[in-house]
């Protein structure tokens, strides 16, 4: 059986999903980017934590495909956000979130 890769917007309550919209092109515009064999590993500063639970708490609702892990270091280092999934999953989220190739 073959994942079905697909963002389901509409699992994302009505009146949410303009303020996910524009935390996703907030986000991304200022997180640091690092490739990894199944996904991706998105870089925030600390003070963006709640920010980046919001984004994680409603990707999980539209992209249940993905697995999402979010990593709060201490010494108020960054918090990161791990974005992996199954075969094919990667190039979803790149062509989804618009990252470079």
């Amino acid at each position: 059986m073959s994942t079905r890769f697909a963002c389901d917007i509409m699992a994302i309550p009505a009146d949410e999903r303009p303020s996910h919209r524009e935390l996703t092109r907030r986000l991304m515009a200022i997180a640091a980017i690092r490739e990894t064999t199944n996904g991706f590993t998105f870089v925030f500063p600390l003070e963006e934590h709640s920010a980046v639970a919001r984004f994680a708490a409603s990707e999980r609702l539209c992209c249940p495909f993905l697995a999402l892990t979010l990593e709060v270091t201490g010494e108020r280092g960054p918090v990161r956000l791990h974005l992996t999934g199954p075969t094919g999953a990667k190039a979803f989220v790149r062509a989804e979130l618009d990252l470079p190739p």
